[in-house]
């Protein structure tokens, strides 16, 4: 599985911006593609998924997203289904830091996309700064 993140800069508040992952490898069912960021000094927390539980991704899929950002960020695929986006607008400098694409497979009883250590592979990450 490759993941490669793209669409990262600086922006100011109230703006937005739209992040890409092109996803390679992917087989199997029952996965998901999450965005997850890292602030400055802080740990990863996922803050977008969008699960599978068939061979391929769909905008019909279910997803999750984390408080702080439901309403503001969605999370989508392109007509390829093998990009992963992440649209995030009303952006606020709480929303700075590095964003990152990650897979993970479904637990036995949950999926598990608000857990960072959940996901198996990940991007090299793009940076995000939300600043006047």
């Amino acid at each position: 599985v490759r993941l490669v993140e793209s669409g990262g800069g600086l922006v100011q508040p109230g703006g937005s911006l739209r992040l890409s992952c092109a996803t390679s490898g992917l087989k199997g069912t029952d996965y998901a593609i999450g965005w997850i960021r890292q602030a400055p000094g802080k740990g990863r927390e996922p803050v977008a998924c969008l699960m599978t539980d068939d061979d391929s991704l769909s905008d019909d899929d279910p997803t999750y997203y984390r408080d702080s950002v439901r309403g503001r960020f969605a999370i989508s695929t392109d007509m390829t289904k093998k990009t992963v986006l992440l649209d995030m607008r009303a952006l606020k400098p709480e929303d700075t830091g590095t964003y990152y694409c990650g897979y993970l497979e479904k637990g036995i009883y949950t999926w598990g996309c608000e857990e960072p250590y959940r996901y198996k592979y990940w991007g090299q990450g793009t940076q995000v700064t939300v600043s006047s």
